[in-house]
């Protein structure tokens, strides 16, 4: 009697990746499979499912991390469906959250993609990828600004010396520089130890300086339309609109303002039993660098836009933070509108 298959076999593949090596589960869709090691190499897998699972509908997904998207686009050249996920995605029953592993983390992994729990995270293309990587790269200067100037005021704090009251604020001109710069020791160690740090304050300034440069020079013109949206709605300048369009990407993906605020992390979590229900803070789960950069944008929003300022003024007498939230989420209704419509915002007036 001949049989014949009456649906295309399914292979899920859990992969724990790292830099050199890869822990790697296959369970097909009647089977709990097997696990073993390989090189970090995508063809050797790829080599291996074709001599042991020929014929199979392949599904893979390993977690998001410094490995980047590699191993799944190479993936997807080989016809598989491949998932990124976020690993606080990747449910974990009882003792499984006190033991962790490499192989038991790729058992998980394939658990769940086999019972369908898993959803990829938003995979950019290579260019924007590229560009958050420069998006990134200036935050990092930022910090490393903002470190170096601590230095510098926590020298003369160390050494008792009293900075000018014109000086004494977080703008650092030219002629507070060039008074750094003329500064005297006892010793010449410690003008040694100044000099340093001034060149090191120099560098990461330039630094800072053309690295912005560059961004927003790329996106207006490679993002040019999306670019001079953003740039009209008030409190969202150059360097944030380079960052929602290199951290969040096409915001036309987000089908509304909830699914956009959750992503951000502008959005309250809810904890409700029967009749009681408790709004609680915002959600742990956010884009943390996006998420701070529309509070900081908020606040030059409500300087700038009458209708956000009247906002911000009728709630004057409650707890500031949770004002400016509010303000946040509303500028990033707006943000999204005028990406959505493809219009560029008009501040309101208040009559």
């Amino acid at each position: 009697m001949k049989t014949e298959l009456t649906a295309q076999p399914k292979l899920y593949i859990g992969i724990d990746i790292h830099k050199r090596s890869w822990k790697v589960h296959c369970s097909t869709d009647i089977s709990a499979g097997k696990s073993f090691s390989m090189d970090a190499n995508p063809e050797i897998l790829h080599k291996y499912v074709c001599k042991h699972f020929p014929g199979h509908q392949v599904t893979t997904a390993y977690e998001a991390g410094c490995c980047g998207y590699y191993a799944h686009r190479c993936f997807k050249d080989y016809g598989w469906k491949s998932l990124v996920v976020n690993p606080a995605d990747i449910h974990r029953k009882g003792k499984e959250r006190f033991t962790k592993t490499d192989k038991i983390d790729a058992q998980l992994i394939s658990r769940e993609l086999k019972d369908g729990r898993l959803e990829s995270i938003p995979i950019p293309d290579k260019q924007r990828e590229q560009l958050r990587s420069l998006f990134r790269r200036r935050n990092d200067l930022v910090k490393d600004y903002r470190r170096i100037k601590s230095l510098i005021k926590m020298q003369l704090l160390y050494y008792r010396i009293q900075v000018p009251e014109e000086f004494d604020n977080d703008h650092w001109s030219h002629k507070f520089r060039q008074w750094l710069d003329k500064l005297n020791f006892e010793h010449l160690t410690g003008k040694a130890t100044l000099e340093s740090r001034m060149r090191n304050f120099r560098f990461v300034d330039q630094e800072l300086r053309m690295v912005s440069n560059q961004l927003r020079a790329y996106c207006r013109k490679h993002y040019k339309k999306d670019y001079y949206l953003l740039k009209s709605v008030p409190g969202i300048g150059g360097i944030v609109a380079c960052g929602i369009l290199s951290e969040l990407g096409d915001l036309r993906r987000f089908s509304n303002l909830k699914h956009l605020a959750g992503y951000v992390g502008i959005a309250p979590g809810v904890h409700q039993s029967g009749a009681n229900h408790k709004t609680m803070g915002m959600t742990p789960r956010a884009h943390r660098l996006m998420r701070s950069y529309f509070v900081e944008a908020s606040w030059q929003a409500i300087r700038t836009d009458p209708v956000m300022q009247a906002y911000y003024r009728k709630h004057l007498g409650k707890d500031t933070k949770k004002i400016i939230i509010k303000i946040a989420r509303k500028l990033l209704s707006r943000t999204l509108a005028v990406i959505k419509t493809e219009t560029p915002y008009e501040i309101g007036v208040v009559a």
